[in-house]
């Protein structure tokens, strides 16, 4: 029999709101860790990356930025200046269909909280000029400069994956090399549990208007792995009996209508993983598929056909070693 001293370390979770969604962490240390200390250092990291990347602080640096003057020089920091440079690698992979500029038509839309309705095709027209992330330039020390005054950025799709990075830098500062870190769904592991159980994270099922089990994920390895999930099922709007999705296709600047209502990616970077998770849900399946595999990307798509849904993989995603999906 066990003596105190020879049980395994318990886990710890901490957790609170951010990012207008909660984040979760769970972890062990052998000797054990300042838990106090370690959840105000997450909530200081997570007050930092919202000064820099929220569009609902008019004193973020993005929002400075957007508010700023074309060809202005704006010091917004190194930390914005490469996710930007990150996601233009995804979009022009996408062939434009993901934008980080498309705020724009997503307000007209009415997805950022306006009145939800259809535009007309000179409205769509009119803010597609707006949209555009060649008009976005970095510059040296951190800066951006823009060609359209009027060009707006929006980092939502990139900057949850990057903040979910930044707090398991904030555990293993702490010297912590086993935790799941989840931000709003979008999930990042390192190592094990303390009996040396695997971290499981589940797939949601993509049904609006229920929250239930699709998959389990069983990551096998103690390295890390980023689990990052994009769906076309929670936020939508009908009208006159035709559903409208919050993907918008920036080509287009309407709703994706393929059948596709799930993309998941599994990628050590965790802001990869999240802006590929969206462009590749904008693609949808039979695209993105094909460009998934053409970049390496592990995706798991899931599409609702005749109230099926139907999967399908990347060959990366087949090809994973150390991590099971049932």
């Amino acid at each position: 029999m066990l003596g105190a001293c020879d049980q395994p370390p318990s886990l710890t979770t901490l957790s609170g709101p951010a990012q207008g969604t909660t984040w979760n962490v769970t972890f062990w240390k052998p000797g054990g860790v300042a838990v106090d200390a370690v959840k105000q250092d997450i909530v200081d990291e997570l007050a930092r990356i919202d000064s820099l990347m929220s569009n609902y602080r008019p004193d973020s640096a993005i929002e400075r930025f957007n508010r700023a003057d074309v060809e202005t020089s704006l010091v917004v920091g190194e930390e914005v200046v490469d996710l930007i440079a990150k996601a233009k690698t995804v979009s022009e992979a996408s062939l434009g269909c993901y934008d980080l500029t498309i705020k724009p038509i997503f307000d007209l839309w009415g997805f950022s909280g306006q009145q939800l309705s259809v535009p007309s095709k000179v409205e769509l027209r009119n803010r597609l000029d707006k949209v555009g992330m060649d008009h976005v330039a970095p510059g040296s020390n951190g800066t951006l400069s823009k060609s359209r005054s009027d060009l707006q950025v929006d980092l939502s799709s990139i900057a949850q994956g990057y903040t979910v990075e930044k707090m398991a830098g904030v555990l293993e500062s702490a010297g912590i090399e086993h935790y799941l870190v989840e931000l709003g769904g979008e999930l990042k592991t390192r190592g094990h549990k303390p009996g040396g159980e695997p971290w499981r994270v589940a797939i949601e099922r993509p049904t609006p208007g229920e929250r239930s089990v699709h998959k389990v994920i069983t990551i096998r390895r103690d390295a890390p792995a980023s689990v990052m999930t994009s769906g076309t099922y929670r936020h939508y709007f009908d009208d006159q009996g035709r559903r409208y999705s919050h993907v918008l296709d920036a080509r287009t600047g309407r709703p994706v209508s393929h059948d596709t209502v799930s993309v998941t990616v599994l990628d050590q970077d965790p802001s990869l993983a999240d802006a590929w998770s969206t462009a590749l849900l904008c693609l949808g399946a039979d695209n993105g598929r094909a460009v998934a595999d053409r970049h390496g990307i592990a995706a798991f798509f899931i599409e609702e056909v005749d109230g099926k849904l139907n999967e399908a993989t990347t060959s990366q995603w087949r090809e994973m070693s150390g991590i099971d999906i049932d």
